[in-house]
């Protein structure tokens, strides 16, 4: 481990984001540029442009990467990834010869759970599972103070824990994953389908949305749940409850100390969190015969992805 600056880069479909994070996971600075996903070479500049920008201010020890997609065990081999034009990509290995430091790659639900466990909502303790709810379904896990990886590097594919068999298709290959009823992507499916069936209750949103269901969005759907629509708090509570199904599920497993919600949905607070937790508490395995789970909001934001990835690199795993 180094007491250095470290440089982490979140790599997503759309933007390339990077910071400069101090040992206590302080931002001192951060850059953003648009993310070139279908040309592997013109990203892996993009990253090292990032680098080399922040490198003539600051003196970066280390480079730490969140990257969507599977990351091989040696932390440097993205095997796949499904937004960007990545099969078995040696990004890590490229991206030190570019930029001239150490490099750690890393999947980037696990990278933001990293970061929310060191220096976010699960710093207090040694078992965290961290869910993310934006338009799908991720997440990582700390279990003992490490980052559960697996025997391949591929763990903690949280989004695709099947909970209804011959469920909804799912882009993974499989039927009835998480994600398909637990995401931002199923909020706005549901609603869009209360509209399309004629639902008298959906009203107010359809008239957000200018009379076009198509036109319905996450955010407006949150918005009129904040204000009392009682359809639109009836779309989180659906969500939430899948999300507690699932969550029980896991922690029948993993039996973290907290389970921390962020992603964009994520924001919405106590709409979602409310009957998460009441649906999590219900369905827990040994339920009043055993500790449970503290459930908490994410605190970084985000900033989790990049003070993720930028300690994983400080500390070299």
């Amino acid at each position: 481990m180094t007491d250095g600056l470290t440089c982490g880069i979140d790599i997503g479909g759309t933007k390339v984001a990077g910071a400069v994070v101090d040992v206590d996971g302080n931002v001192i600075a951060e850059a953003r540029v648009v993310s070139p996903a279908t040309d592997p070479s013109a990203m892996e500049a993009a990253v090292a442009e990032l680098v080399a920008g922040f490198s003539a201010e600051h003196e970066i020890v280390a480079v730490g990467v969140g990257a969507a997609g599977y990351i091989a065990s040696d932390r440097s081999t993205v095997l796949f990834a499904p937004n960007i034009a990545w099969r078995n990509e040696p990004l890590g290995a490229d991206l030190a010869r570019l930029t001239g430091l150490p490099v750690v790659i890393e999947n980037d639900a696990n990278a933001a759970a990293w970061g929310e466990f060191r220096h976010g909502a699960g710093r207090d303790v040694e078992d965290q599972l961290m869910v993310t709810v934006g338009t799908g379904v991720g997440g990582g896990v700390v279990t003992e103070g490490r980052l559960l990886r697996g025997a391949h590097g591929v763990a903690a594919e949280i989004g695709h824990l099947c909970i209804v068999p011959e469920g909804r298709p799912c882009g993974c290959g499989n039927r009835g994953c998480l994600e398909q009823y637990g995401s931002g992507t199923a909020l706005v499916r549901s609603t869009r389908e209360a509209v399309a069936a004629g639902s008298l209750l959906a009203r107010d949103i359809l008239q957000r949305a200018g009379g076009d269901a198509e036109a319905i969005t996450g955010p407006m759907i949150t918005d009129a749940a904040r204000e009392g629509d009682r359809f639109a708090v009836e779309q989180f509570e659906q969500l939430g409850a899948w999300l507690g199904h699932g969550i029980a599920s896991l922690a029948a497993i993993l039996d973290p100390a907290v389970v921390v919600i962020g992603g964009g949905v994520g924001e919405a607070g106590d709409l979602l969190v409310t009957p998460l937790r009441a649906t999590f508490e219900r369905e827990l395995t040994g339920r009043g015969f055993r500790p449970r789970a503290e459930i908490r909001l994410a605190q970084l934001g985000n900033r989790a992805g990049v003070i993720g990835a930028a300690d994983l690199a400080r500390r070299g795993i």
